[in-house]
This record gives C-alpha cells, sequence and structure tokens, in this order.
C-alpha cells in the first residue's frame, strides 16, 4: 500500500510502498478516505528539536482520519465491516492507576498513533478496536478526519463552566484556538476575545464565532476589553499560542479567581510573574489529548446540535500532493488541510 513515512532522520517526508498492516485479534483494519495534517505532522517534517528527540524512523506518521472498517479481528464483536469510523489516537495500556480510575488520556504507559507507532498517512491502517469510533451519520466524512483536534479544542474549553463568561484566548488562530472559540460560544460564553500574531488566523478566528480578535503587537488585551465594555478581568482564559508573551498577558489580564487551560507547549524557561497568579487566585490546568471518552461524547453532541466548525477546514487536495499541504502549512496562511486518500 501507499503511505507518507518519515523514513530518514532529516527533513522531509517520503511516499513510499510499504506491507499492508497486520490485523491482531483485537484489531480493526480500516480503509482510510480522509486525514488531516496537524501541527505535530508538520513538526516531525522539519524534523525539529522535539521530533529528533521523540521520532524514531521509519514510521507512517498522521493521526487525524477516518475510514470504513474493511476487516476485524478474531476478538472484535463491537466494531463490524462497513462501518464508518474514526479513531482515538492515544492508545491507553487499560491497567496503570490512571486508566483505572477512568484516566486514560494520561495513561503512564501512553502510545500516540502516528508518533510511536504507525499512523493515519496511508490506505489502511490497523489499530486496537477499543480505539476505534463509530459516530452519527450527519457527521461529515471532513469533520469526522478532524475531531482529534476538536477534541483537544473541546478538551481545552470544556474543563472550565462557561456559560456567561468571559474568555481569553491567546493563539486563537491556530486551529484549535479557533474551533476553541466556536465551543465556547456554542457553550454560551458572554465575550470570547483572541489574540494572534498572523492576520489570515485572525479571520479564520472570527469565521469561528469570536468576538474579538486583536494583534497584540498593535491593540493590548486591556483596550479590547475596554472597547467590549468590559470593567474586570477575564474568567477563563485558555492557552493554546505557546508563547511566554502571550501567557504572561493572559496571566496580567485574568479576573481574580480565574481558571486558565494551558494547552500550548511553552519553552523550558518560561517565566511568569507567579504574584500575580498567587494573589489572584489562579488555577491551572494542563490539557492533553481528549478525555476518553467523555470528550468524544460531548464532540458528538454539538456537532450534530448545531455546532458548525467546517470553516476551519481551507485547503483539500490529494493525498499524492502531501508536499503542497506541508508548504502551505509551514507558510502559516491556513487552517486544516484534507488529504484525501479515496
Amino acid at each position: 500500500m501507499k503511505a507518507i513515512v518519515k523514513s530518514k532522520p532529516e527533513r522531509g517526508l517520503w511516499m513510499e510502498e510499504v506491507p499492508m498492516p497486520k490485523v491482531g485479534h483485537n484489531d480493526v483494519l480500516i480503509k482510510i478516505k480522509k486525514a488531516a495534517v496537524c501541527g505535530t505532522d508538520l513538526h516531525i517534517y522539519k524534523w525539529d528539536e522535539w521530533a529528533q528527540n521523540t521520532i524514531k524512523t521509519p514510521v507512517i506518521i498522521g493521526h487525524e482520519y477516518m475510514g470504513e472498517v474493511v476487516e476485524v479481528g478474531s476478538e472484535v464483536d463491537r466494531v463490524h465491516v462497513g462501518e464508518r469510523v474514526t479513531v482515538e489516537g492515544h492508545i491507553s495500556c487499560g491497567f496503570c492507576r490512571n486508566c483505572r480510575r477512568g484516566r486514560q488520556h494520561i495513561c503512564d504507559h501512553t502510545v500516540g498513533i502516528g508518533v510511536q507507532r504507525d499512523g493515519g498517512f496511508a490506505e489502511y491502517i490497523s489499530v486496537p478496536a477499543k480505539n476505534v469510533l463509530k459516530v452519527d451519520p450527519r457527521i461529515s466524512d471532513e469533520t469526522m478526519a478532524i475531531m482529534d483536534p476538536l477534541g483537544n479544542a473541546t478538551h481545552t474549553a470544556l474543563s472550565f463552566p462557561l456559560l456567561g463568561e468571559d474568555v481569553l484566548i491567546t493563539g486563537i488562530g491556530g486551529p484549535i484556538g479557533a474551533m476553541a472559540a466556536a465551543v465556547c460560544k456554542f457553550a454560551g460564553s458572554r465575550n470570547i476575545v483572541g489574540t494572534d500574531l498572523s492576520p489570515y488566523r485572525r479571520e479564520l478566528a472570527r469565521k469561528m464565532g469570536a468576538t474579538k480578535v486583536i494583534d497584540p503587537t498593535k491593540e493590548s488585551v486591556r483596550e479590547a476589553m475596554g472597547s467590549l465594555g468590559m470593567v474586570a478581568g477575564f474568567d477563563i482564559g485558555l492557552e493554546c499560542s505557546g508563547s511566554p508573551i502571550a501567557f504572561n498577558d493572559m496571566v496580567e489580564n485574568m479576573y481574580n479567581g480565574g481558571k486558565i487551560s494551558l494547552l500550548g507547549l511553552l519553552p523550558k524557561n518560561t517565566q511568569i510573574n507567579w504574584s500575580k497568579l498567587i494573589f489572584k487566585g489562579l488555577t491551572l490546568k494542563g490539557i492533553y489529548g481528549r478525555e476518553m471518552y467523555e470528550t468524544w461524547y460531548h464532540m458528538e453532541m454539538m456537532l450534530t446540535s448545531g455546532l458548525d466548525i467546517s470553516p476551519v477546514i481551507t485547503h483539500r487536495m490529494k493525498a499524492d500532493n502531501f508536499q503542497e499541504a506541508f508548504d502551505i502549512m509551514e507558510e502559516g496562511n491556513c487552517g486544516k488541510i484534507i488529504l484525501d486518500w479515496e
């Protein structure tokens, strides 16, 4: 079969002919229809420090995808051939303390599909049946393909109550930040203010439901608050940028007792004004992946009740043209890019 492979420890990806994946007793073989390019895939493509420390070549990449079940293992009874499915990208062990207390997303022994084992940028993928999800037929193939990052956005946004709250999203123009804005609006937030340096992505965030989106180099968060008639700080902060400057700006503009979800990967040398954080009584929560499987339930319910994330998909192309997709990703003027494997 054809697959996009990180075959060498250097910049780049390669479309190669590889053996068909094996299907174990508890596995499901999926024929891929749609896949989406993620920021993680770009890190692997660029072969940056994170990729060099994480990826063992060769590996098929890709963890955002959907398709059709074409074969099931002998022990599988809840997934059937012909079903339209997507996949939770983190394989948990099921036996560690966190798994057994319902926190599979922070399993002690998580294995990432498309990172630590072969992923979904291929014609076929074999995955454990427990990770396979059937969703409502009203949800389109393209939306199914991006439920993995939507899950990150949903986990980030719904970690704290949103009804009537004022929300600040740093890095709102990235696909996850933009989808988080849509979730906040759907969940009843009052003002959703975002910051982003990219004009293209600021416009994308507006399309996804943000109340106001600013370039923080030209307008301050405080000024944005004033233009909306806000007299205090933000109740909820969603940090999606990975920028120490943006994070400090968020801490500065939070209301006393505010709560912050930290999704962006901040550098190790990030410094913050700890006295602000302490005296304001702020709560910080690290966000990793999706809560299994409550986040998936929330996504399905929202998508079938009016949540529209389709504007976040900005480019579509055949899988053979993956190089163009990564060129566009590097430029940054895009939302989600769908690769068509059909």
